[in-house]
This record gives C-alpha cells, sequence and structure tokens, in this order.
C-alpha cells in the first residue's frame, strides 16, 4: 500500500488536487491541514475480471476516486479490472477536504490453465490464487464479496460463494472469464456436481431459513428451505442426492438433485456443521460444532451414519472432541481428519469406528474446511486464525516441506486444480 504524502508523482498530485476541487475544498484559511488518507489493497496483483471495493482509511466519506490506467469504477466505491488486461498498475487516488491518498495497485495476468494450481476462499481479500508445487501466489481474484467457500470442477470452472451478499461468482480457466450469477442469497458452502455439471451451495439464512440453491449449466437458478442455517453439504452424483446439515435445528436434509425438493430429514446431532460422504454413497459423516468452554459446557463429535438403507441410522460415534469444525475423509487408509478450533489441531479417526488412530496433528489457528487431495495425497488446511495453509502428507501424517505457508487473510477453504 502506497499513500502521500510518502508516495509523490506529479500525476497522483495532479490526479488529487482536482478530488480536492470537485469536493469544495478550496483553501479559504492560510493553512491547511490535510490528512493521509490510505487505500487498502492486497499485497499481490490482482486478477482480470476483479472487483475491488474499495476500504479507505484516514478519511471519511464523501470523497472522490481517480483512476490513472486500466480500470473504472463502479457505483462511486468498486473498482473493476478489467477482464482484458494481460499485466500491469493503475493508479488510485483518493480526497477529500480532510485527505489525500493513493496506491499502485497492481495487475496479473490470467492464470495459466496448464498449471496446478490451489484456490484459497479469503474471507477478507477473495480468492487467492496459489502455484501447486511452490505455493507462491499467482494472483487475488476480488470477488466484490466476503468469500466463505471454493469449488472447482474438471472442466476448470471456480464458483465462489459470497456469504454476505446474493452473487456466486463464477470463473473459468481456459479461457478466462469471470462472471456472477445473482439469487445465490448468503451462500456458505459450495460443491459441484459433476455428472450433470450444477453447482450447488448452502444459503445460511434464506427468509428466515436455511435453504439449498442449485445454479444449472444455463445460469438457471432453482432453492429449496432445507432447516434452520443450512452449513455443510455433500454430493451423491451417483444417486443425484444432496445432503445438507442444518446447523441451528441439528437435523440433515436430503434433497432431490434434479427435482430440489427434500426427500426426508432425519435428526444427526447437536449442531451438525460439516459432512462428509464415503465415494460409494453409502456412509455419511457428520461433525457437531459444539464446544467444551460454551455456555452449555457441552463436547462436539463426529458421527457415522449409515445411509445405504431405507432409513439413515447412526452407526458409530467418536469420543468427545473440544471444537470440531471440518472435516475430510481419506477413503484409501480409512482415516477421517477433523479439525478441531479450540486446540488448532486435527483429530486423526479410524473412519469405521471413529476411534483415535493415533495423536492429534499439531496445526495452526482455527483450521476450517479440511480437503484431501486425492492424487497428491495431501491434507489441506486453511487456518483462518494465522492467515495461513498447513499441509500434511496424508500417508505419513508429516508436514511437507515449506508449510504452513501465507495466503490472504482470514482463509476458509481451499480447492485444487489440476489440468
Amino acid at each position: 500500500m502506497i499513500t502521500l504524502p510518502t508516495c509523490v508523482s506529479l500525476r497522483a498530485i495532479s490526479l488529487l488536487a482536482l478530488a480536492l476541487t470537485l469536493t469544495g475544498a478550496a483553501a479559504k484559511t492560510q493553512r491547511l491541514h490535510i490528512a493521509t488518507a490510505a487505500i487498502v489493497v492486497s499485497r499481490w496483483p490482482y486478477l482480470p475480471g476483479s472487483l475491488l471495493p474499495l476500504r479507505v482509511e484516514g478519511i471519511t466519506p464523501p470523497y472522490s476516486v481517480s483512476i490513472l490506467g486500466p480500470g473504472r469504477l463502479l457505483n462511486g466505491s468498486t473498482y473493476e479490472v478489467p477482464i482484458t488486461s494481460r499485466g500491469g498498475t493503475a493508479l488510485l487516488a483518493i480526497g477529500n477536504a480532510r485527505g489525500l491518498g493513493a496506491t499502485h495497485l497492481r495487475i496479473a495476468a490470467p492464470p495459466a490453465s496448464d498449471h496446478p494450481l490451489l484456490f484459497v476462499a479469503s474471507y477478507d481479500e477473495g480468492l487467492v490464487l496459489h502455484d501447486e508445487r511452490s505455493f507462491s501466489v499467482v494472483g487475488v481474484l476480488a470477488t466484490g464479496g466476503v468469500p466463505s467457500d471454493v469449488a472447482v470442477d474438471r472442466r476448470g470452472r471456480i464458483a465462489v460463494t459470497d456469504t454476505q451478499g446474493t452473487a456466486l461468482t463464477l470463473a473459468s480457466l481456459s479461457p478466462w472469464s469471470v462472471t456472477r450469477a445473482g439469487g445465490v442469497v448468503t451462500g456458505d458452502e459450495v460443491a459441484v456436481d459433476e455428472t450433470t455439471h450444477a453447482i450447488f451451495v448452502t444459503d445460511r439464512d434464506w427468509n428466515g431459513l436455511g435453504a439449498l440453491t442449485r445454479v444449472g449449466v444455463d445460469s438457471s437458478v432453482a432453492r429449496v428451505s432445507t432447516g434452520e442455517t443450512a452449513e455443510g453439504l455433500a454430493v451423491d452424483e451417483r444417486r443425484q442426492i444432496i445432503y445438507v446439515a442444518n446447523t441451528n435445528d441439528g437435523t440433515v436434509a436430503v434433497v432431490d438433485a434434479r427435482s430440489m425438493r427434500v426427500i426426508r430429514r432425519f435428526p444427526a446431532v447437536a449442531r451438525v456443521f460439516s459432512l462428509a460422504l464415503s465415494p460409494d454413497g453409502t456412509r455419511l459423516y457428520a461433525i457437531s460444532n459444539e464446544a467444551t468452554d460454551s455456555p452449555f459446557g457441552k463436547a462436539g463429535e463426529a458421527i457415522e451414519i449409515s445411509v445405504d438403507g431405507p432409513f439413515p441410522r447412526i452407526v458409530a460415534r467418536s469420543g468427545k472432541l473440544s471444537f470440531p469444525l471440518g472435516v475430510a475423509l481419506d477413503e484409501r487408509t480409512n482415516t477421517l481428519f477433523v479439525g478441531d478450533e479450540d486446540r488448532g489441531a486435527i483429530d486423526v479417526l479410524d473412519a469405521r469406528t471413529l476411534h483415535p488412530k493415533r495423536a492429534v496433528l499439531t496445526t495452526c489457528a482455527i483450521p476450517w474446511k479440511l480437503t484431501l487431495d486425492s492424487v497428491s495425497e495431501r491434507l489441506y488446511v486453511p487456518c483462518a486464525g494465522d492467515n495461513e495453509i498447513d499441509v500434511f502428507d496424508a500417508r505419513s501424517l508429516r508436514r511437507v516441506a515449506h508449510a504452513p505457508f501465507a495466503t490472504g487473510a482470514y482463509p476458509l477453504a481451499i480447492a485444487v486444480w489440476r489440468p
């Protein structure tokens, strides 16, 4: 971030002088006391198609904004990076009677679709793209909202939620493009059905209840209410069934993916938060997001639900877990990984019995939505409290080289792209 007066250029000063003129800030006294304003941007370059709501520190609205270089201002407060950009910089200048500021914003070229990539949903910055091999940052796609989850399909189509808004950001790697699908309200988790290419999003709050939204390949939007505060989801592609965790009523809704009708709703566990489904669709794992140090003093747990019969039934329970959050299943080793917010750790459980397989893995603060990449056999852990991604070898359970690595602020989820 570069601000005046520490960064001075003739063109920036001209723009800022113009801003003062536009706001009627002509000098009426002999001395002006001008504050330093700052436009907050990422330390990494932005990707084409980014929508960056301007965050200004040091002065309060109203203020004037000028742009020198590519891009335009939408609604007076959001900077848009042209989708046609192939790299460069833009100077954003801001000012009013109380202060002046400017920043040089870097613009990256579109990411190469023939390289493995990591996509990190950063609550504060947008979608941060990393090189899968070196963990270095490729660029940031500012989505204009607050991402809570990300998914990528085999065709290189990326879906990013906005947990405080009403749109789903959709990007494509080849060729690079960015669009937005409206009508996706307070999106929490997102998953792609590779069979139909539909995208499913849980909506935490829709008309006072939780819901499941489907975005079709034709951008059509369908929605069904599922229960109170929809959070986790799991997709059974073979049977075209979507499971939705309704956190505040402790139930799991079973939704027909084609008709978007709730087939049944069954009790699972208190504050059911995250879900994982076995590849054959017969076992559903649910995580209770309760904490031992809460006012209720009740520990969380993991449960295994058999869903291959006429009625779901719980077949295994873990011991007490202090504050479980995310979950990932490694079918090849019959291991269930459960992140624990209270301890900054990963519980390693036997997926058949839910008994501990080994000592917990110590990781960084607030491990959120875990992701297991079956190709590299790596477990990715977004650590929201440390702005890092931790990475473990799923076989040896050792931390991989150069992990944890820095990413965008408050990372909540990660997806892996392999060409």
